[in-house]
């Protein structure tokens, strides 16, 4: 099989096979293992160790030899989830027999060997073809089967409100970041402190650079913040408090909540990007589609989300909702209007499959441009899906896994802090046992592919 992504949940795939004794290639289009979780390396997730290491990678570590496994209780950055977990997971993965982890390897297509997506005759027959970008060029791999754990965070929401660019946002991106910055960087405080910030964006993830964009202004008076926001008001953006499930999650809410209260920050509700006008000066003005205007911003902020990248994807048969762009028969129980992180229903290869069979969509990428995933559930699903794949449906479809009962909880957190417990970039969760229940076993429904 050929897993696309060597970050958590394609590790956690390439571990399963590996302890079944399949064949895999994972291909990772970074230089190292991991390479977006490198990128919010100064993030701390929300879950603890315990829930961020995939119960058969890790037995594999301990087999190898040499490998620790960290404090089950504490809560670590992605930086270190990366250092003392994943690499080391690579590592052993690349040297197993049948086993083998790519890095540069740039997935720009995924078809049927000889066939396009129009072709019916013999289809199921043939097998896939991955079509690969190297630095010394490309690649036809074939493939029995194709497990998609690319994610989406290559794919950052625009600052438009139509789902687009807002007019001027490509021009202009010299003054515009996505994603949490690590103002701890003395390079990157730079950039931010002094200036007039425009943040948009209202999760978790933006409350966590709106913590740190405040604290630049206690060492920088003249920092300030226009916080951009769609809806009407902040509504519950800044969680349950004390009541929060997740006690990290409430505690960063509150410290978003104090950080939004003082003089440096201007709430600006009811705004959706239409453009970003640069001034004479430089600076920029954006506008909103009703006419509001923010001027004589010096930087941008965009912390609205992710989607998943379906253009390598163009010439297999897909099955995705139309709005989440998740697995169809996924969509309904993780739309976030509707559902949080805890209430997920278990959900395995039954699920995931699509209608080109071999091929299944997992991970963050599973969840499209629902925000609110866990690691736990990822590993979950590619023991189903690798168990699926070997012809084990008993395992396949049989769930082993408790959700923390919570709200909405992706996105960073106090990063910045080293006695956080708080933030993360969609690996989210309390703990596991939070609820004084143990682990249930349940069996997936048996839907027809």
């Amino acid at each position: 099989m050929i897993i696309v992504g060597a970050g958590p949940i394609g590790l956690a795939a390439a571990a399963n096979a590996a302890d079944r004794g399949l064949d895999y290639v994972v291909l990772e289009s970074g230089p190292r293992a991991a390479a977006a979780v490198a990128e919010w390396s100064h993030v701390r997730l929300f879950s603890a160790w315990r829930e961020l290491i995939d119960p058969v990678a890790q037995r594999l570590l301990e087999e190898a030899g040499g490998w620790t496994a960290p404090p089950p209780n504490d809560y670590p950055t992605g930086g270190e989830w990366r250092s003392a977990y994943l690499e080391p997971l690579a590592k052993v993965l690349d040297t197993r027999p049948g086993g083998q982890v790519r890095y540069g390897a740039n997935v720009i297509g995924v078809g049927r060997s000889g066939r396009d997506l129009l072709v019916d005759s013999g289809r199921e027959a043939d097998p896939f073809v991955v079509h690969v970008a190297t630095d010394d060029g490309r690649e036809r791999l074939l493939a029995g089967a194709v497990v998609d754990a690319s994610g989406t965070w290559r794919l950052p929401n625009p600052l438009g409100a139509d789902g687009y660019p807002a007019v001027g946002e490509h021009e202009n991106r010299g003054r515009i970041s996505y994603g949490t910055p690590d103002f701890g960087d003395p390079d990157t405080a730079a950039r931010y402190a002094g200036k007039h910030v425009a943040l948009a964006g209202k999760g978790a993830s933006a409350q966590g650079a709106l913590i740190g964009l405040t604290r630049l202004a206690v060492e920088d008076p003249a920092t300030r913040v226009t916080w951009l926001l769609r809806r009407p008001s902040v509504g519950d953006a800044f969680g349950g408090g004390d009541n929060d499930q997740l006690e990290e999650r409430g505690r960063l809410g509150q410290a978003a909540k104090a950080a939004a209260a003082t003089g440096a920050v201007t709430e600006v509700t009811q705004f959706r990007t239409d453009a970003a006008h640069a001034q004479p000066d430089g600076r920029l003005t954006l506008v909103s589609t009703d006419g509001q205007q923010v001027a004589d911003v010096d930087e941008v902020i965009v912390v609205t989300g992710f989607r998943p990248d379906l253009s390598f994807l163009s010439e297999v048969r897909l099955d995705l909702d139309p709005a989440l762009g998740s697995p169809r028969v996924l969509a309904d129980q993780i739309h976030p209007d509707h559902h949080s992180c805890g209430d997920v229903a278990p959900h395995g290869h039954r699920e995931l499959a699509q209608p080109e069979p071999g091929l299944y969509l997992v991970g963050m990428k599973s969840y499209g441009r629902a925000p609110s995933f866990l690691a736990m559930t990822g590993f979950e699903q590619v023991r189903s899906v690798v168990a699926a794949l070997d012809g084990d449906l008993e395992a396949a479809d049989r769930v082993d896994l408790v959700l923390p009962e919570t709200g909405v909880c992706n996105g960073a957190g106090a990063f910045d802090d080293a006695t956080a417990q708080g933030g993360g970039a969609g690996c989210c969760g309390g703990s596991s046992s939070a609820s004084g229940r143990e682990p249930e076993l349940i069996a997936l429904g048996q839907r027809s592919q």
